[in-house]
């Protein structure tokens, strides 16, 4: 009886060591890759060495609501510059960022907000972001309003366009690709360079974010 006692709590000690042994594994797993300066670069992830403050600003969302500075603290933002009539390259930017939201876990969502602030202020009302923006992914945010403070905003944080004339009065925007990301103090952080992939955004937003 007592040799046979012995050998289950033997047992019982080799399970509960190898249950250990993958809880640890699958820890780990769960845990993100924290890359050095060079391997976000790599992935096309550029950290400033100094965040950048930029100047306040008063715009609207696609709610109505004021979006601000304010509304960018105590949460990482990403934010798209683009414009509802871009034929490519925006609906592709964002389909690209709906994949990468919708794959990160509940609590990564709570901790990142993705924004798409309009170039196009003249054509894009609260109403068109309204019906463009939320089609793409619900929590996503659009922002317009006036013209002088998104250019002023855009300059203080590298982000290049352009109107460029078409047939008629007709008109198009050329613009930056890049994707903007400003750190829970609301300063400017980094950006995402063009071409963008779920796989590596995640990556290097969950180093840069679990590095802060």
């Amino acid at each position: 009886m007592e040799q046979q006692a012995a050998i289950r709590r033997t047992i019982a000690m080799v399970v509960a060591f190898i249950l250990l042994v993958v809880y640890g594994f699958i820890w780990r797993m769960s845990q993100p890759v924290i890359m050095n300066d060079d391997q976000l670069r790599a992935n096309g992830a550029i950290v400033l060495t100094q965040p950048r403050i930029f100047s306040d600003f008063e715009l609207v969302d696609h709610r109505g609501e004021t979006f601000n500075i304010a509304r960018m603290q105590d949460i990482w933002t990403i934010v798209f510059f683009g414009f509802t009539n871009c034929p490519d390259i925006c609906p592709t930017t964002l389909a690209v960022l709906n994949d990468t939201y919708s794959k990160m876990k509940d609590r990564e969502k709570d901790n990142l907000q993705i924004v798409m602030i309009s170039l196009d202020s003249e054509r894009d009302t609260v109403e068109k972001l309204a019906e463009y923006v939320p089609y793409f992914n619900q929590e996503f945010i659009g922002v317009t309003g006036n013209k002088h403070l998104i250019r002023r905003l855009t300059a203080e944080i590298n982000v290049a366009y352009n109107r460029v004339p078409l047939e008629g009065e007709d008109y198009t925007m050329d613009h930056s690709t890049q994707l903007v990301l400003i750190n829970p103090k609301g300063h400017y952080h980094g950006f995402f360079k063009a071409p963008h992939s779920e796989t590596t955004l995640r990556s290097t937003w969950r180093s840069i974010s679990s590095s802060f």
